[in-house]
């Protein structure tokens, strides 16, 4: 429990957070990555170039102080937290870094009203969070079998161009079985060796049903020419890594949980490469057998950029409660920008239904936000977030 003294100045710190939080987390990033460097071959350098891991770590900041008392709101995020923290192998070694620049970095940034008081105070809460997110953490490494950090050396057994800048890989051990386990709509943390100095861990999520004998990843090659920031891990898979070489990942995780055998209707919807978590759990609900009301919702730009649409097919042939809809912006199938409005198809869903979402952070927002204005409960909401959006109900 935070101390009372503690909680005051917390309170009085979130307006000022709200004010100063992108400077103190762009502060606290520089100051860590120069006193330690080896640091950035943990964190996503891509996001630290374009701003987004700035961005989140204020959002993050400032849900933490807005929140400290609400711990059934803090909870999801917590969770989500740490299975990212997991997947790149965040150990309690790396905690008093974070805490030691995160502090220095207020300090920094607010001057004179940093006072001694104010400090202490968010020490304390820092340390709360902290030794939170360690405990949780360890249960999750003991949950996964594997130590902190721990990479698997797997085979590419086949590569397959999806699309002009999607490619499928498939993951299998040196002598050809299953990697293991895992559950719909969780991910593993690809590394590339980019030189003998530099390494860069990437999470995408897995793209096939679990029942299958290979873990599959389909990975969008960023370039200039999609709008974002260059892509260096996926340039370097797409570059560097044919069928019959090797390489190391992570145990699956992440939080997205999906009940196979419940009864409910599920309504899976994506908009672009976010299809990918969206399609193992369509693929193992066919494995399955499943009877199950099913609605498959996806968008994108362009016809052919919608990947492995044999596999919605095949699962339409095996699941007769399956309903496929696609839209296309370049068809004006989107009532506007990249919107996917909800249709007719989907009123069996919304009384009871479970609701599923992966795709851009504003895809997401708008279905959330569609599905709240229809009644759709906010615990029947489930979404795949990587970035700031993560805590935008929390703000």
């Amino acid at each position: 429990m935070l101390s009372a003294t503690a909680r005051s100045y917390i309170d009085a710190s979130v307006p000022v957070l709200r004010e100063h939080g992108l400077a103190i987390t762009t502060t606290f990033y520089s100051s860590m990555f120069a006193a330690h460097p080896e640091l950035t071959n943990l964190f996503n350098m891509g996001n630290q170039a374009n701003g987004s891991q700035q961005q989140s770590l204020a959002a993050a900041v400032f849900a933490y102080a807005a929140n400290i008392d609400n711990a059934e709101a803090l909870a999801p995020v917590v969770s989500r937290i740490v299975h990212k923290h997991a997947a790149v192998g965040l150990t309690p070694d790396h905690y008093p870094i974070v805490g030691e620049h995160l502090l220095g970095a207020i300090k920094t940034v607010l001057g004179d009203a940093a006072t001694p008081a104010l400090i202490d105070a968010w020490g304390e809460a820092y340390w709360l969070l902290a030794n939170l997110l360690i405990d949780e953490e360890k249960k999750l490494y003991a949950k996964s079998g594997a130590d902190a950090g721990t990479l698997t050396r797997l085979r590419v057994v086949k590569r397959v161009q999806e699309s002009a800048d999607i490619a499928s890989y498939y993951l299998q051990t040196e002598d050809e079985l299953s990697p293991g386990p895992f559950l719909p709509g969780q991910y593993i943390t690809v590394e590339a060796q980019l030189d003998k100095e530099r390494r860069q861990l990437r999470q995408y999520s897995l793209s096939d049903s679990t029942q299958q004998p290979w873990w599959r990843i389909s990975v969008k090659r960023e370039t200039e020419n999609t709008g974002k920031p260059e892509g260096t891990v996926s340039n370097w898979l797409h570059t560097h890594i044919l069928e019959g070489d090797f390489i190391n990942v992570s145990k699956p995780f992440g939080d997205l949980q999906v009940d196979l055998s419940a009864g409910k209707p599920i309504a899976l919807l994506s908009a672009g490469i976010g299809i990918t978590p969206m399609l193992s759990i369509l693929n193992t609900l066919r494995d399955l057998g499943s009877t199950r009301q099913i609605l498959f919702s996806h968008g994108n730009r362009r016809a052919e950029q919608h990947i492995l649409q044999d596999e919605l097919e095949a699962a339409k042939r095996r699941l007769p409660g399956l309903i496929v809809e696609r839209f296309y912006q370049i068809e004006n199938a989107l009532s506007s920008g990249d919107e996917v409005r909800p249709s007719a198809a989907w009123q069996p869903f919304l009384a009871e239904g479970e609701f599923y979402l992966c795709g851009p952070a504003g895809f997401m927002q708008q279905q959330r936000q569609y599905l709240l204005d229809a009644g759709v409960s906010a615990d029947r909401l489930h979404r795949e977030v990587f970035g700031p959006e993560l805590l935008e109900h929390l703000l």
